[in-house]
């Protein structure tokens, strides 16, 4: 069976266009072709890194590393530790010559007073490097000693109705002479107390 033949004058397509062999939609307009590929493919490389430029980008490409706070100052200032402890060595000595010059007796109490400040001054302003430690030890075996003298110096300026810097400064010697004659197992204690009150102020402190 032939196929219809078609009538010699076809009218024309609406938009001029023939149709191809095969595809009744060639003829039909041509349609906008939709972008392929990614959209944003034309838009500008976003910024990468760090935005504020001026600063370094943290480990995993975030925020940048805040600026660390300052440092507190260094504790362990050997030098202000022994300066420390030599200057509460002479208040706290001549403080406890004084209450003992006043009640012409020695204070267990006190002594351990004296040696504890020492080391708790010491360590406080210079940490507790064994330097200041050290010095702090010595420092209160002296302020001690030292009280002892002024104690006694008290009591002789009373028996000899003199002044107490005439005694202790005019007659120095006389003085720590005096005092290993009459120096007993109590004072030698009370010496002792001293260096380990030292150490347990300077450990209070650190």
């Amino acid at each position: 069976m032939s196929q219809p033949v078609p009538p010699p004058h076809q009218p024309q397509q609406p938009y001029g266009g023939r149709p191809a062999e095969g595809n009744p939609y060639a003829g039909q307009p041509t349609q906008p072709q939709a972008p392929t590929g990614n959209p944003y493919g034309q838009q500008p490389p976003a910024p990468t890194g760090n935005p504020f430029g001026g600063q370094q980008p943290g480990p995993y490409g975030g925020a940048p590393f805040a600026p660390a706070p300052p440092s507190a100052p260094a504790r362990n200032n050997i030098a202000l530790g022994v300066l420390a402890a030599f200057g509460a060595a002479i208040v706290a000595g001549i403080l406890y010559g004084v209450i003992a010059g006043s009640i012409e007796r020695e204070i267990g109490y006190a002594a351990v007073g004296v040696g504890f400040l020492v080391g708790f001054a010491s360590s406080k302003v210079g940490g507790s490097h064994p330097v200041v430690v050290g010095a702090a030890v010595l420092f209160a075996l002296g302020a001690v000693y030292l009280g002892q003298l002024v104690g006694m110096s008290m009591v002789m300026a009373d028996v000899a109705q003199a002044s107490f810097s005439e005694v202790f400064f005019g007659h120095f010697d006389t003085v720590t002479r005096f005092w290993k004659e009459e120096a007993d197992f109590m004072t030698y204690l009370f010496l002792a107390l001293g260096p380990i009150a030292a150490i347990g102020g300077a450990k209070k402190a650190g």
